[in-house]
């Protein structure tokens, strides 16, 4: 038996024991309930906190009953809407054999949401600046206030669809930029067909390569046919320092043109059904309904926290046995772009400083010419220090960056058969990545290895419709970390790579090993980035594994400079020690750059064996998980 099954096997054999027994300890919750009940099925608690708060206590005098049989808190169908994270401390913990579980009730769909309402919609009057094809068809309401002040957002949820902040992003073809002028910080562009007025809020999203960059404009200045765009600070630096990725200038006309770009966030691009604008010096929000809207019943919702859920332990005091089953996480936010623009280095790891070396090279790296310190999106459900935890069955959707995150010290988790759909950022992420303190180049094999993420099983899940944001960022992403097994996943929908492992762009040992990608389906992605893969690798790992994948519709990415730079399985800078096997493709297109040592390719394209398909993605137990996430949706 090789390594890896065994793995899966301890690992599958370790969850059963965590989930095997009977509970004894029921703490109810309801949205009809109160926090002064004593948490009964007949008289449940209002908010999963309170919930919390009792089964600390129960752990803290050692109930006999939560000692031996564990704890469940069970969520009846409903919305609960959250003012702050819920805190999952080292005090919550369960242990083997008595776990504490968050859980629905049978047949019931309980909401967690960072969301508020939206409400008091009328017809709007006259409009400044609006298009003319919008007055007449527009709506508007007060922005709502959240603690005494105006809520700030960049996302807003109509019926449960999801809503466009006004763009040109929808008119068709995007333009493409004229030129760079570094020294003073400027790009120039086409001038926009639509005259903009009032560019306080107006941001410009470029196509970098394998990333998008959000820039807040600082001036516009119109010449003719052309227009100069500034932008603020910090991101404006940092936009015109960094050397990868950077806006791509075709002089000699060698590729499919310059960089690609939209405006976004202007109340003059509010030109079709779907479309908002927050007006912040006004207080207004306004918005074109789509076809079958009636707002005057319409459920609108905006977010207001970053993340919902944040498991929290200490190196010498992790959180433990700690389950979600059944829940719904929905509605975030991430206000950094608004604040300080999103420069990404790659994966949606946004830069906080980066630029090119004068001599190139560093201890690890010879040829190195740039260095990078970056920062990490927010996640719906994070996780750091803890041991045991179990997502199984949840569904993380209409989030604007990553959906789950298990950060650092994270082992012996997994998520299983769970739905993420309609996030801004990345699926599903683990791992390290670089940091404020650590640049993003360099291995990383802390002395401490209580740091590291490890023994990671990621299965069963369905991942589609991520990236619809940050398009740069992918359905799983896995960092420095080691024996993470990511099997049975479909993947789809993807605005860059499918499942992504490794960080660091280096041929020297570090901590990831072991870590294996095996029979997923992944399909319909590239959808508007480049320099892709299905199934994408970076720097060394040894022993670790890609096999019998099912990879298919790899998308032609509209703006790509490089339009022939996709494929289907990636080994990129420093790739080494890496099975790949058995991966069947619709054709022969992989790649690698600069790969290290003790790589095995064997088996892999359009003629491997049939089997493979039917094999790969969701298996029979979990592919309920496709449907009936939309159909707890539509009840709720």
């Amino acid at each position: 038996m090789t390594s890896n099954k065994k793995q899966k096997l301890i690992l599958l054999a370790f969850l059963w024991l965590a989930t095997a027994q009977a509970y004894a300890t029921d703490i109810w919750v309801s949205p009809k309930g109160s926090d002064s009940n004593a948490g009964t099925k007949s008289a449940p608690f209002a908010t999963p906190d309170m919930a919390l708060r009792k089964a600390r206590e129960l752990r803290r005098l050692k109930d006999p009953a939560a000692e031996k049989e564990g704890i469940r808190i069970i969520l009846q169908g409903g919305l609960y809407q959250l003012h702050q994270p819920m805190l999952i401390r080292p005090e919550d913990s369960g242990k083997p054999g008595s776990p504490t579980t968050i859980e629905a009730a049978p047949g019931e769909t309980p909401v967690l949401s960072g969301g508020v309402q939206v409400k008091g919609w009328k017809k709007a009057g006259s409009v400044a600046g609006l298009p003319k094809a919008a007055k007449g068809n527009v709506w508007v309401a007060d922005i709502p206030k959240v603690g005494g002040r105006q809520l700030e957002f960049r996302q807003l949820y109509v019926n449960n669809n999801k809503a466009t902040r006004a763009t040109n992003l929808t008119d068709g073809t995007l333009d493409r930029i004229l030129s760079v002028d570094k020294e003073n910080q400027a790009i120039w562009i086409p001038t926009p067909k639509v005259a903009i007025k009032d560019i306080d809020q107006l941001e410009f999203v470029i196509h970098q390569w394998w990333a998008i960059a959000n820039l807040r404009v600082k001036s516009m200045e119109t010449q003719g046919n052309k227009t100069k765009l500034t932008f603020h600070q910090p991101e404006s630096q940092v936009e015109f320092e960094h050397p990868w990725p950077a806006p791509f200038i075709d002089e000699k006309k060698e590729y499919n043109g310059n960089s690609a770009f939209f405006l976004v966030d202007a109340v003059e691009l509010l030109n079709q059904p779907g479309e908002w604008f927050a007006h912040q010096e006004t207080g207004k929000l306004y918005y074109w309904p789509r076809k079958g809207e009636n707002m005057s019943n319409v459920q609108v919702t905006a977010p207001v926290l970053e993340t919902l859920v944040q498991v929290e332990g200490h190196r010498d005091l992790p959180v433990q046995h700690v389950g979600f089953k059944g829940i719904r996480f929905e509605h975030t936010t991430w206000l950094r772009p608004s604040k300080a623009g999103h420069v990404p280095l790659q994966a949606g790891w946004y830069l906080l400083d980066a630029y090119k070396l004068k001599e190139p090279g560093t201890p690890d790296k010879a040829g190195l010419e740039n260095q990078a310190w970056v920062g990490r999106q927010p996640a719906g459900l994070m996780a750091t220090n803890a041991r045991n935890i179990d997502v199984e069955r949840c569904v993380f959707t209409h989030m604007a960056a990553t959906g789950l995150d298990f950060v650092e010290g994270v082992s012996y988790s997994s998520v299983i058969g769970s739905v993420f759909e309609d996030i801004g950022g990345t699926g599903i992420q683990a791992g390290f990545f670089g940091s404020p303190a650590y640049e993003a180049h360099l291995p990383y094999n802390p002395t401490d290895e209580r740091e590291l993420v490890h023994h990671i099983y990621i299965a069963n899940n369905l991942i589609t419709n991520v990236t619809n944001e940050d398009w740069g960022t992918v359905g799983v992403s896995v960092g420095f970390a080691h024996d993470v097994n990511i099997e049975h996943n479909e993947v789809s929908d993807v605005n860059y790579s499918g499942i992504c492992v490794g960080w660091g762009w280096t041929k020297t040992i570090n901590s990831m090993k072991n870590n294996r990608v095996h029979a997923n389906h992944i399909h319909h992605f590239a959808k508007q980035m480049y320099d892709v893969g299905g199934v994408y690798t970076l720097s060394a790992q040894p022993n670790s594994e890609v096999s019998e994948n099912y990879i298919h519709d790899l998308m032609k990415a509209p703006y790509a400079h490089m339009p022939h730079h996709y494929q289907y399985i990636y080994y990129d800078e420093g790739s080494s020690y890496i099975r790949a096997i058995n991966n069947w493709t619709e054709a022969d297109k992989f790649f690698s750059n600069s790969p290290g040592p003790g790589n095995l390719w064997e088996n892999n394209g359009p003629q491997v064996d049939e089997a493979i398909k039917k094999k790969a993605g969701i298996q029979p137990e979990y592919k309920d998980i496709k449907e009936n996430y939309k159909v707890a949706l539509n009840k709720k």
